[in-house]
């Protein structure tokens, strides 16, 4: 390709860099992975941390959703500052920020004295995993050429489906050897590796022209995102979305998001181009990663209760069972390019979120006797169906910005997935605690009644009373069980309900061809070329 000089055009990605791709993107999968290994961990140790000391730390179901939920709190509000840092400064700067951040949390949340402490080293997690995921994906969109970039962007979403069967396992492993706290100290050997190998192997490269800073933006942006996710947090924790401490966060956050979108439509340096959400390919499927996440979410969080508490399983059971899940996605990520080639994107997603709606429907059949095999085979479809989305979306947003943004788009497409999570975790989480509240209800006129309420939280809380009163508590676990069962069944429909919301928008409103190309540069190349150093 040529300038309009005639003189030959820069080329896109430095030989040296392109020689190393694959090696290169093996570091980033390795630095996803430490985030992905340490939530999947945190799913299957959720019963344990529910223990008394010195089994665990005695947090209450509620103090659990926090201590994910402060993670989230902290990462989302921070995601899309994050991927904006890094097309300015430099993305393999801020990744490298992140992955020692996340190091300190982890060694600090391992040594936790209380559930107030677990949620405070679990929101400095996640202040660091808020520059690692879009720094990771940003530089896979620098080192490979666009021919190339779905099948990377295919392994690195496979790189979750490892997290998801490494994480569980390890956690249950732990778990059975060691003290609770080892699930996040886990993390900090990993996190010495893996900043070795992005100082010996990554390349920098950031935006070449990022014009003026936008600060009036990014404050919006923190600000909003901050009180959206807190007041969504608040209304699951309350079961209440009507209560004053979850509505007012809630409307101004999005009095501040408006105020954010308003401020970035008509400023002449904005933060991110809010005319990206005209192209389908980017709107469409960033509605659906949040709408896929809403729905996966919470059922992810319950599923562990069911399988440990209703089943009986113990923490590392649990996780050699949500194994066919991350294999699934695992495998199928690697192929989905394959696949969209063959049908389109659109087919292909449609498909996959009407695959999601028949997993979580299938919950509706689970109760305490349920053949092992049928769980098997609906977790197993749940891997398929998230891997026939998750890589084609992320191509769709990707490839439907310019390079030089591939930092911010990246950080607005994870921003989605974790307010839909958020959400996910909140409603989902709201809907199933009052559920099951109404139907334990009657039966704990066993418990002393000072007592009654706490046992009434969670079928944690009802089985840990029961196992208190000794022989007389014998009889709430039927009527907990059958509680927690129905509670998880009305939330599985309404999951289910959202998962067909998601399919209708992926069919109506995602492109089947290519995405939009990349913005061209003033010398007709599509593209510039980015400043990518070797270091």
């Amino acid at each position: 390709m040529s300038t309009l000089s005639g003189a030959p055009a820069p080329p896109r990605i430095p030989e040296a860099v392109h020689r190393r791709r694959w090696a290169i993107l093996a570091v980033l999968m390795f630095g996803l992975l430490i985030v992905v290994l340490d939530n999947s961990i945190l799913n299957v140790a959720v019963k344990t941390i529910a223990s008394p000391e010195p089994t665990g730390i005695g947090a209450t179901q509620s103090e659990l959703e926090w201590a994910m939920n402060s993670y989230t709190l902290v990462f989302a509000g921070l995601l899309f500052t994050a991927g904006l840092f890094g097309d300015r400064i430099g993305r393999k700067k801020v990744l490298v920020f992140g992955v020692a951040v996340f190091g300190v949390g982890s060694a600090l949340a391992a040594f936790s004295g209380s559930p107030g402490e677990l949620i405070a080293y679990r929101a400095v997690m996640g202040f660091g995993g808020a520059f690692v995921m879009p720094a990771t994906l940003a530089v896979v969109m620098d080192v490979f050429e666009r021919h190339e970039q779905p099948r990377a962007i295919g392994i690195w979403a496979g790189s979750v489906g490892v997290g998801m069967a490494i994480g569980p396992i390890t956690g249950g492993l732990l778990i059975e050897h060691f003290w609770w706290g080892s699930i996040f100290l886990i993390n900090v050997p990993v996190v010495v590796v893996a900043l070795i190998a992005m100082a010996l192997l990554l390349p920098d490269s950031r935006d070449p022209n990022p014009g003026r800073m936008d600060p009036l933006g990014v404050m919006l942006s923190i600000i909003g995102l901050i009180l959206l996710v807190y007041g969504i947090i608040r209304g699951g924790e309350l079961a209440n979305f009507s209560a004053p401490s979850v509505l007012l966060p809630m409307v101004g956050g999005l009095v501040v998001l408006v105020c954010f979108v308003l401020h970035e439509w008509r400023t002449d340096h904005p933060a991110i181009d809010i005319t990206y959400f005209k192209r389908p390919a980017f709107a469409a499927a960033v509605t659906a990663i949040a709408l896929v996440f809403f729905a996966l979410t919470g059922v992810t969080f319950f599923s562990a209760f069911y399988l440990q508490s209703v089943r009986g399983y113990d923490a590392l059971e649990a996780g050699l069972l949500i194994l066919p899940l991350a294999v699934a996605q695992m495998v199928v990520a690697l192929r989905a390019r394959l696949i969209v080639d063959r049908f389109g994107a659109r087919s292909v997603c449609t498909v996959g979120m009407l695959l999601v709606a028949m997993v979580l429907a299938a919950f509706v059949m689970f109760d305490v006797s349920t053949p092992l095999w049928v769980i098997e085979l609906v977790l197993l479809m749940q891997g398929v169906a998230m891997a026939l989305i998750t890589p084609p979306v992320t191509v769709s947003v990707m490839q439907s910005l310019p390079r030089e943004k591939a930092g911010s788009g990246s950080a607005v497409s994870n921003t989605f997935r974790q307010v839909g999570g958020a959400l996910g975790i909140a409603v989902l989480g709201s809907l199933l605690s009052t559920q099951y509240r109404g139907a334990i209800e009657g039966h704990l006129s066993v418990v002393p009644s000072g007592a009654r309420q706490a046992a009434g939280e969670s079928i944690e809380a009802t089985l840990a009373a029961a196992e208190r009163l000794g022989p007389a508590g014998k009889a709430l676990i039927g009527p907990a069980n059958e509680a927690f069962l129905h509670a998880m069944h009305l939330t599985a429909l309404v999951s289910t309900g959202v998962a067909l919301i998601g399919a209708l928008v992926v069919a109506v409103f995602l492109p089947d061809g290519d995405p939009e190309p990349e913005r061209e540069s003033a010398e007709g190349a599509p593209g510039r070329a980015l400043p990518v150093s070797g270091r």
